[in-house]
């Protein structure tokens, strides 16, 4: 399995999300752990399961970017 890197910074956008207290839990936990930021650390962990979805999912996403675009 590949080994993951957070990046130094990125371009981001405000968004609201609602997490079981368990996964929120557990962020936390790594983020201390890690000494990182929560958002980073939640950052990193969406790009990663985003890169490892099923394949018709990975595709699903791909044709629908195509379609937003045009």
């Amino acid at each position: 399995m590949d080994s993951l890197k957070i990046p130094q910074g990125h371009v981001g956008v405000s968004k609201t999300l609602r997490l079981p207290a368990d996964v929120v839990a557990d962020i936390e936990a790594l983020s201390d752990i890690k000494h990182t930021s929560l958002n980073q650390i939640t950052i990193l962990l969406v790009k990663f399961a985003l890169e490892n979805l099923d394949a018709d999912d990975k595709k699903a996403i791909e044709e629908y970017k195509k379609k937003q675009k045009n």
